[in-house]
């Protein structure tokens, strides 16, 4: 279906998804390490009674649609032509040497989107990035950039896509199988499906069809485009969300005797019992957060669990401030979610927002990635969810395994400003 990748060199392969060839490998900065080959440390192995094991990715650490926005952002300031690092990044505000801005370029590398590594002083676009972000393209036409960059150059994805390709979606348990059986290492295996069932979707071979999940070949997907340009709509406000999934049971416990290294703090609108905000959170906790945060390991933890809803304890600010992980809910544009929000980006911990699609990111928190969720319906909502899931779980791993503290707006606008907790 397309060329053999190379598996130990920094450039990207060429497409075969009819794709404009991406140079990104023709132009790769030669001190850059290998384009994947990256490793990680086994999460298991964080207690220092067990040893440590190293693991290789075969694939980017990230989501293809994290690297678009990347792409799309370089594009939007140098209108497709090289900028200089320096100058983008203080456009944007961010430190060019941050491990946010450094990840940003890496992986945009590793999907072909830009020529050269971090170490270069330009930021260049690749010509199936020009495709994918520019104004110049059809629908057609960058949908095949986007499978040809997103599943096809990327060794394990392509194999398991060609493997379950024009099927209904497998259980995530049967694709975690399938990958480890091509040499994905096991504790890497979740990370890797959950980026492949997200890449799906962003390229669009993932739809549903007929009332479930189905994995569409190339050819059926191109020929559903038209070759005319794409027109992008807004989103329609909506103002009932489905009815509520219940979350399972979230035992209150004294913050005297919570082990906060292992608590995930949801930040959410939750409302009085029976309301549409309560029937909202309880929707997005049991049927994405819970899923995607617990096989991490992680406990999730919502505040009227531990205090009255509507009022900020000093138990629930120990949450905010001392948990391991804190998901927001970014939906009805909640004034105490933004507050404790803010909290949390002021601590520069890990941290994963959403927000349902219906409501728009205000501008002062869009600098840093919001999943949208689409809950406009149960006919939208409920086929998605396994996407959701994996979108959210990829999020958080990425946020926990990093080894720098997190990047948010707080922490750019004043790097000086630190937390101290007593």
């Amino acid at each position: 279906m397309m060329d053999e990748p190379e598996s130990e060199s920094g450039s990207v392969p060429s497409n075969s998804a009819g794709a404009a060839t991406s140079d990104a490998g023709t132009a790769a900065d030669p001190s850059a390490s290998s384009a994947f080959g990256e490793s990680i440390i086994d999460p298991e192995a964080s207690s220092p009674k067990k040893r440590r094991r190293k693991s290789n990715r075969t694939y980017p650490p990230s989501t293809f649609d994290d690297a678009i926005m990347f792409a799309r952002s370089v594009y939007d300031f140098g209108a497709g032509a090289p900028v200089r690092k320096l100058s983008y990044y203080n456009h944007i505000g961010k430190s060019p040497e941050s491990s946010a801005s450094r990840d940003s370029i890496t992986n945009a590398f590793k999907y072909g989107l830009v020529k050269s590594s971090f170490a270069s002083e330009q930021i260049e676009l690749t010509s199936s990035a020009l495709i994918i972000v520019g104004d110049n393209a059809n629908e057609r036409e960058r949908a095949k950039a986007k499978i040809s960059l997103g599943i096809e150059n990327i060794e394990p994805f392509k194999i398991i896509y060609n493997r379950f390709v024009g099927n209904r979606m497998p259980a995530k348990s049967a694709l975690t199988d399938a990958i480890c059986e091509i040499g994905v290492p096991e504790e890497l295996s979740d990370e890797a499906i959950d980026i492949f069932i997200v890449n799906l979707r962003t390229v669009g071979l993932l739809q549903v069809l007929s009332g479930a999940e189905r994995i569409l070949t190339i050819d059926h997907l191109l020929d559903s485009l038209p070759a005319t340009p794409l027109v992008h709509k807004s989103h329609a406000d909506v103002n009932n969300p489905p009815p509520a999934i219940g979350p399972a049971s979230l035992p209150a416990r004294s913050s005297e005797t919570v082990n906060f290294d292992d608590v995930c703090f949801y930040i959410a609108p939750i409302g009085e019992a029976g309301s549409d905000t309560r029937k909202h959170s309880d929707l997005f906790l049991g049927s994405i957060v819970e899923p995607a945060i617990t096989q991490l390991g992680l406990r999730v933890v919502r505040a009227d669990t531990i205090g009255d809803p509507g009022m900020i304890t000093r138990q629930i600010m120990e949450y905010i401030l001392r948990s391991r992980l804190v998901v927001a809910d970014l939906s009805f544009h909640n004034p105490n979610v933004f507050y404790e929000l803010a909290i949390r980006h002021a601590t520069r911990m890990p941290i994963v927002q959403i927000i349902r699609k219906a409501n728009k990111i205000p501008f002062d928190v869009n600098q840093m990635r919001t999943i949208e969720i689409d809950d406009a319906d149960i006919y939208t909502f409920v086929p998605n969810i396994e996407i959701y899931r994996a979108d959210v779980a990829t999020h958080a791993r990425r946020a926990l395994e990093s080894t720098t503290e997190m990047e948010t707006p707080v922490s750019v606008y004043f790097p000086a400003l630190r937390t101290t907790i007593n």
